[in-house]
């Protein structure tokens, strides 16, 4: 335990007063992170706390993050035509939300009970073992390039309780759907939003301290793609969205359930949309107008 307390201590960078490092501040603020955005503009009409998700010292993804949750809102990051295999899964947390005055890169959880003010400020390890919900990535290691890049996207903050049946099956088709897509006909940059929606009514809850959402969502923005688009994929830029369903119990208003999909997928369907339609769904949910993208992806000024 002694020991335990000494490497904890190390990653913390004995941050107590009289003993906290000068490091840069990845929490609270997007500055460093605007380029993750498309016009370096962040969704509006959210209200949560900033992360510019930094590893090995570069700058990610970002996330838009709910402490009272213990859960990113949305996380938003530029897509890259994936290469290699899926990085081994070792997960990691964000110090400064347990120490502001931290190291601002994100840290694998060490073996052994974790700090006590990691647990209070985030979600840990032991939320996710043994539970009924799978880890689900916003940013998915999927849409990135380099394993860096990769890997990043294995922290807490950028994971949302998923029920096997979207993570394994319907919402994982979207992922590829969309890496092929973009891979295919985006010729620049391509920005994607992906976050969740909560229960209406009723609070949802992972052991009683992450909270678990009724639906997940995505959109992409690509302003410069290929103009010779076949029929089918006239609707898919510059922008395109879906929200899929995280609990097979709810009603069909927003998502309707194909009754012919595999059992185990059954009740976890995805619906592809405008951004409008889903700028239309979040404004009611949230009770507030959410814009994902500057001027819908416009291009224009």
């Amino acid at each position: 335990m002694v020991e335990l307390h000494f490497m904890l201590d190390i990653y913390y960078l004995n941050c107590q007063p009289g003993w906290c490092c000068l490091c840069a501040a990845d929490v609270g603020d997007f500055t460093s992170c605007l380029h993750f955005f498309y016009r370096s503009w962040p969704p509006k009409g959210l209200a949560g706390t900033p992360i510019c998700q930094r590893y090995k010292n570069q700058y990610r993804f970002a996330s838009l993050y709910s402490r009272p949750s213990r859960s990113p809102w949305f996380s938003a990051y530029l897509f890259t035509l994936p290469t290699g295999k899926r990085p081994t899964a070792f997960w990691k947390f964000e110090p400064q939300l347990a120490y502001p005055r931290a190291d601002g890169n994100m840290i694998r959880f060490p073996p052994g009970p974790p700090d006590q003010n990691v647990v209070e400020s985030q979600a840990v390890e032991l939320d996710y073992i043994n539970s009924t919900y799978s880890r689900g990535h916003l940013n998915p290691s999927l849409h990135h390039e380099i394993h860096e890049d990769r890997s990043a996207t294995f922290t807490l903050t950028n994971v949302v309780p998923q029920k096997a049946g979207s993570n394994d099956g319907p919402w994982e088709f979207l992922e590829q759907m969309v890496n092929k897509t973009l891979a295919a006909y985006c010729l620049g940059e391509a920005y994607i939003v992906t976050g969740i929606i909560p229960y209406q009514t009723g609070e949802h809850w992972l052991r009683n301290r992450v909270a678990v959402p009724e639906y997940m969502w995505s959109a992409y923005c690509c302003p410069n793609y290929n103009q010779n688009l076949p029929d089918e994929l006239k609707d898919s830029f510059p922008t395109y969205a879906a929200i899929g369903r995280n609990d097979r119990n709810s009603t069909e208003e927003i998502v309707p359930v194909d009754m012919t999909a595999p059992k185990q997928f059954r009740g976890y369907d995805v619906r592809r949309m405008s951004l409008a339609t889903l700028e239309m769904y979040l404004k009611s949910r949230y009770s507030s107008v959410i814009s994902v993208f500057y001027e819908q992806c416009s291009g224009s000024d």
